[in-house]
This record gives structure tokens, sequence and C-alpha cells, in this order.
């Protein structure tokens, strides 16, 4: 079987591309790949299924977006809010009727006049006030023949967006604990938040946290690595924080072993599963995340949730001391963290999923043109033609049985 690969790549700043870095070597061993690249492929390439890799990011994934309406295939739907990617390709180039025909089919007349508002300046743009709300996942999903999902927050919204085709729930992969020594960082406990700080990662939050952490364990520090959102620029950071912009993977993972406790929060959540939280897994580290979206799913021996009310801040200060007063707490959660990364999110299980549902996608695909062509065989030798008596009534029958359009 031949899959045609359509994905972020490194050197591309994207998680999608880290993953994809780590997946294809080991599918490559079960199915043969040929990897697109923006504008390779004038022509599409031949294979029995295309494979989508589609996140939030424009830059990213515009192409494979494009790519996609142009020959629909299987989606791997990374995230299921895609209102970034929708207005990056639309109002950014200047298709402003682009954006309001997106948001009109996505969410009837209300959506348009939203989208005229954010047109006009009137209201601030829905991408970054309520893209929860307004996800346009709607054409992505229209061209999808299945999707992979990681996690079952992602195939419930799916499903309740209307989405009939046949879904994969395949996990996250991890990677390999790499032989990267931990950086010698002072510090008791030793905290870490890694990733793209923007507004939904709860950076304020976790600050003013970790500041009452401090009050009562002075020795705390906090690393808070990965480049801020510019709307974060003049917070307020407390003693104990330290700093660093991007740094490379083999920095990420030496920073990440330094931590007693890795911090994950989320929302509003796009739908995503966090890289950063699986490295932690991988690396055996206790997990503090939001209860929201994938991260609930985590399993209470290995994380720790927070809900996002109005006691999120005392809730995750009271995580945050407890982990940092019990060693042998923090050692039970690693081990159980670690635990899940080599079961469940194992790179080969992982590979072998994908590859199964390649097949079945490919097959199923073999199958309904096989059973087409012999349908319209018998027809021919009963002597229906295809706008003859009798065609109107076999389309409505393999309609049916999914096999019309």
């Amino acid at each position: 079987m031949k899959v045609a690969y359509y994905s972020p790549l490194p050197p591309s700043r994207s998680g999608v591309a880290d993953y994809s870095a780590l997946l294809l070597p080991e599918l490559a061993k079960r199915v043969e790949v040929e990897t697109a690249r923006p504008g390779r492929f004038r022509r599409a390439p031949r294979a029995d299924v295309s494979l989508y890799h589609i996140g939030n990011d424009p830059d990213a994934h515009g192409w494979i977006a494009r790519a996609l309406a142009a020959r629909p295939g299987v989606v791997v739907l990374h995230e299921f809010v895609l209102h970034h990617l929708v207005a990056g390709l639309t109002l950014a180039r200047g298709d402003a009727r682009g954006y309001l025909d997106a948001m009109e089919r996505g969410h009837g007349l209300a959506g348009r006049l939203l989208a005229y508002g954010v047109i006009d300046n009137r209201i601030p743009p829905l991408w970054e006030t309520r893209p929860e709300a307004f996800p346009l996942a709607g054409d992505v999903l229209a061209d999808a023949t299945g999707l992979i999902v990681h996690s079952a927050f992602v195939e419930g919204r799916a499903r309740a967006a209307g989405f009939e085709g046949p879904i994969w729930r395949i996990p996250h992969p991890a990677w390999t604990r790499p032989e990267v020594p931990a950086v010698a960082v002072e510090g008791d406990p030793v905290i870490g938040c890694f990733g793209h700080l923007n507004e939904s990662k709860r950076v304020p939050q976790l600050l003013a946290a970790f500041a009452r952490l401090r009050a009562s364990r002075p020795g705390a520090r906090l690393l808070l690595v990965g480049v801020l959102a510019s709307r974060l620029a003049g917070l307020d950071v407390p003693e104990g924080v330290t700093r660093e912009d991007y740094v490379s993977e083999e920095r990420l993972w030496s920073l990440m072993g330094a931590c007693d406790v890795i911090v994950s929060l989320r929302s509003p959540t796009m739908g995503e599963t966090s890289g950063t939280a699986i490295r932690a897994l991988t690396l055996g580290k206790p997990l503090v995340v939001s209860d929201v979206g994938w991260f609930s799913e985590l399993p209470d021996e290995a994380a720790i949730r927070v809900p996002v009310d109005e006691r999120e801040v005392e809730t995750l200060t009271a995580a945050l001391e407890r982990l940092a007063g019990d060693g042998p707490a923090r050692a039970r959660m690693g081990a159980a963290a670690r635990g899940l990364a080599e079961r469940d999110h194992s790179l080969l299980h992982v590979a072998d999923l994908y590859a199964s549902a390649l097949e079945q996608a490919a097959g199923g695909r073999a199958v309904r043109d096989a059973v087409l062509r012999g349908v319209a065989e018998a027809a021919a030798d009963v002597g229906i033609a295809a706008d003859g008596p009798g065609a109107a009534d076999l389309a409505a029958r393999l309609d049916e049985v999914g096999l019309g359009g």
C-alpha cells in the first residue's frame, strides 16, 4: 500500500512537524510513504490513500488544507477548532468573502453577520476571543473520507458536527526517552511549563499560583520556557521564575529532565493533544493539567486535573503544594506516567494503528469501487441505462447502503 503523506516537517517550528518526524520512520516500515512538500505535486501523487495532517496554523497547514480540498482523503485532525486556519487562508490573504462564506456555512446568517463585524473592526477578532465557539471545521470534515483523532473529545465534537465517516482514535505517540542529561537547576521543587506561551496556556494563573507557593516554599523554582505571546509581554513575573525563549529539542529535554513537576494548562482548548505533556509522560514526570478536552482523559494516577473555574488559582496552588511536599507521591505519579507512555503511547503501537487505519481506508475505497463496477455491469446486462427507467431506483438503493454519491 502506498500513502501520500501531507504534513509540516522539520525545520518547521510546529508541534505537528515534530509529531511527523517521530512517526514517519516507523510508519514507513509498514507502508510505502511518499511525503509531500509545499509547492510539489502539482499533480496528485499516485497513492492508494492520501493522509493529511491538519492543525490550526495557516503557515504550517494552509497548503495541506488546499491539497485536501483538491483530493479528499484521510485527515489527522490534530485539533478540532480550525478558526485560525480558516482566517489565515481567507482574511489574511485579502479574501474577506471567503471568510464571510466560511462563517455562514459553519454558523448560518448570525455567523456571517459576526464576520462582517470582525472585518469592519466593530468587534474583536473571533479567533482571539471565542474561537472555540466558532470552530469552522466543517469544510475539512466535508473533504475527509475518514478521521484519525487522538482523543474521545475530538471524536465527539466531530460526530456532533455531523461527520459520518470512519473515525480511528489513535493515541499521540511517545518519544523514546532520550539520553540527554538533565541540566542543573537550583530549586526545591523545580516546576516546568513548556511550549508556545499564548493566552490559552493560563500563564497568569500559573504565575499567581507559583507566587503563593513561593510564600511557603521560598526555594521553589519555575522554568517558563517558550516563545511568549505579545499580549502577555507585560506580565508581572514573580521571584523564582527562570525564563527561556524557544529552545532546541535537546535543550528542551534537558530542562524537562530537571523538573520535579510539569504543568500543562489549557483553556479554552482547541481539541489539541499536548506534545509537551507526552514528553513529560515519557520522562516519568508528574503532570498538573487543566480539566478540559484531551487533558481530562489523562488518568488520576499520572496527572492532577485542575478545573477552569473561579477557584482555579487556589486549586492549582494546592496541587503544587501537595506535590512539592510529597516526594513519594511524585515518584508514584512519575512511575504511572512512564507506564502510560510505554503502554498506550508506544510508537510501535501507534504505527501499527496507523497502518491498520490506512489499510482499512484504502481497502474500503477499493471494495466500494469494485462493487459499483459490478453493479454497473449487471445493470447494463439487464438493459438499465444511466438515464433510463430503473436508474433512479437503483441509485436510491445504492444510497441506502452507503454506496451513493
